[in-house]
């Protein structure tokens, strides 16, 4: 049974009555990973916020449908939706410091994040969340500092460990990445690709990067528009486009290392 699936959604400005989303589908397996490209403006970060219920104000589902582990979303509850959000379905976004509270600790923000959805009492929040940050490679010391202590790559680690506090089935990463160096890049990456393999995670990788889609997916999505343009396996797609702004896109990409991954088939 798939984790998440839409099936010709479309997403309208209720101010003007524009479509900003035009008939996006995919179906997301345990453990699959979907990728999501184009450039911006594609409308790949509104699809995800849709996916996650939180669409900005004025912004509606005209038409289609989305799946989430069985739950047609347009039947839930807001109350419904703070159940399954985090639990069943969670994200981590580009930026991770604007996402964390600098006056608290790290770890005191990812023990609260269990503390809610976990139910768990203080020690034992605390002590999952040092399991936790264990969990995505951070020390025990990363419990007791502060935002502005840790590096770019620390502090989405950090972010990851409170998304997966609760054992969501999916994750959606929408330009995790984008503000990391590639080293530091590569390791998130490879972290995700372990937390998918150990536990099952699916994800769906939301990316201007080519490389990180043609290293890191199973299907990918190429949008313009508010519309999907080319869709299907990774390597199809990268290695065979047919559709002219997925060329042009490859074409943009082979000098920033794409051409490491795009072996000819």
């Amino acid at each position: 049974m798939s984790v998440l699936a839409l099936d010709a959604v479309r997403i309208r400005n209720d101010v003007d009555g524009r479509e900003i989303v035009r008939g996006v589908s995919f179906t997301l397996e345990p453990g699959g990973v979907v990728g999501i490209v184009g450039e911006s403006g594609s409308g790949k970060t509104i699809t995800c916020r849709a996916a996650l219920g939180i669409l900005p104000e004025h912004f509606t589902i005209a038409s289609g449908r989305i799946d989430l582990d069985g739950h047609d979303v347009a039947t839930l509850t807001p109350k419904q939706w703070t159940g399954l959000r985090g639990s069943t379905i969670s994200a981590v976004f580009q930026d991770p410091a604007s996402y964390l509270n600098p006056s608290l600790t790290v770890g005191s923000q990812v023990a609260e994040v269990v503390r809610v959805k976990l139910g768990l009492r203080r020690k034992a929040a605390r002590l999952h969340a040092i399991e936790l940050l264990s969990s995505v490679r951070l020390g025990k010391a990363v419990f007791d500092q502060y935002p502005h202590e840790l590096s770019g790559g620390m502090l989405q680690r950090s972010l990851i460990a409170a998304a997966i506090a609760a054992e969501p089935k999916v994750l959606i990463a929408d330009e995790a990445t984008t503000a990391l160096d590639v080293t530091v890049q590569a390791e998130i990456l490879d972290l995700l690709a372990d937390l998918r393999d150990t536990t099952g995670l699916a994800l769906v990788v939301v990316s201007h990067d080519l490389a990180v889609v043609a290293q890191f997916c199973d299907e990918v999505l190429v949008m313009r528009e508010g519309e999907v343009v080319e869709q299907g396996p990774v390597e199809k797609i990268l290695y065979h486009p047919e559709h002219e702004y997925t060329q042009l896109l490859i074409a943009e990409h082979e000098s920033y290392g794409l051409e490491r991954y795009l072996v000819p088939s």
